[in-house]
């Protein structure tokens, strides 16, 4: 199931992807986007102007979008807006949301303090985590994904090697490195994170 699901997924660069499942668009942080069509629904998973990108949003948005996001960036949004924190849950058209932490643990961009999020989207019987801005852990032993999206690049977020020990500890069947090539990392991030992996689960390097 897994793999079909990514069949419906697509990197729109650095931590942005669509997933086009059930008759619905759905955006998750989408930045120095192009031309993607319109969503029906966007999830944002905190503020900083790369995940909520305000010009990028109204590229997509129609009156009928529905945002799911945290506090701080529904601030600056409108419309059908949906203030979600860890552990909350939210079913759409058929589309079970569940935010999910994302905080750092040994630097001071994303604190642990804000509620700022992840998502697991369970879509077709497929469970799909977008891990938004954070570093290894402790509740990724909890969380349960057939797909992670995971942030490879360090600075920010975990690096390649911690993002290895995220997979390990989430134990997908497909893992998808991002956050790279955009503003920090590169692709030998990716790279790395893929070798790391070969045996355990299967990699997938998206292209943009």
């Amino acid at each position: 199931m897994a793999v079909n699901a990514l069949e419906f997924i697509t990197w729109l660069g650095h931590s942005g992807f669509s997933i086009t499942a059930g008759g619905k668009v759905i955006f998750i942080d989408p930045y120095e986007i192009g031309d993607c069509g319109k969503a029906d629904i966007i999830l944002i998973t905190h503020s900083h102007y790369d995940h909520c990108s305000v010009p990028d949003i109204n590229k997509i948005k129609t009156p009928s979008t529905l945002f799911v996001t945290e506090k701080d960036s529904a601030a600056v949004l409108s419309g059908d807006v949906r203030v979600v924190k860890p552990g909350d849950k939210i079913l759409e058209s058929g589309i079970a949301i569940e935010a999910v932490p994302a905080y750092n643990i040994n630097k001071n961009f994303h604190p642990q303090k804000n509620n700022w999020l992840g998502f697991i989207l369970t879509i077709c019987d497929n469970k799909i985590y977008h891990a938004g801005d954070t570093d290894l852990i402790p509740e990724m032993s909890s969380f349960c994904a057939d797909i992670a999206l995971l942030p490879v690049s360090g600075t920010y977020v975990m690096t390649a090697d911690e993002a290895v020990e995220a997979a390990k500890l989430i134990k997908p069947k497909i893992a998808v490195p991002m956050h790279y090539d955009t503003i920090v990392g590169s692709k030998n991030d990716a790279m790395e994170f893929k070798n790391s992996l070969e045996g355990f689960c299967e990699v997938v390097i998206m292209e943009k």
